[in-house]
């Protein structure tokens, strides 16, 4: 199992950046890959289950893992087909005061280095004004 890591910095509120975290239904906004989400439930929490659909391709089951509100942490698992992967996010302040977020993916080196692209996007959209709620 291979393993990658992925920051981005930027202005947005930790707190916002959270928000467009826990709240499924906001990831399209922020993520362009992601066309839509289908879940049950308003927020992220521990045994929440649902499908992505991402643009192009085939719907992607996940699992979430791990919440941690107040530490703004969260980890979940993915899968599309036979490839599993487990992604964990954390939203931290910075000491400039600028928000900074960090993805660390497991998962097979070939679906990595094929998400990483996508992810790198969403995550700079994530902590920039003007991509989401």
């Amino acid at each position: 199992m291979a393993r990658m890591i992925l920051r981005a910095t930027g202005r947005v509120p930790a707190d916002e950046v959270w928000e467009r975290y826990a709240r499924p239904e906001l990831w399209p906004v922020w993520s362009p890959q992601i066309r839509s989400v289908r879940v049950r439930g308003d927020r992220i929490e521990p045994g929440m289950e649902g499908e992505v659909f991402p643009l192009p391709g085939t719907p992607v089951a996940f699992t979430v893992e791990e919440v941690h509100e107040a530490r703004r942490r969260w980890t979940w698992r993915v899968k599309a087909g036979p490839v599993r992967m487990r992604l964990h996010h954390v939203v931290v302040v910075l000491p400039d005061g600028r928000t900074g977020t960090e993805l660390r993916m497991e998962g097979p080196l070939p679906a990595l280095v094929l998400y990483a692209g996508p992810a790198r996007l969403a995550l700079h959209r994530l902590v920039r004004a003007g991509s989401g709620a």
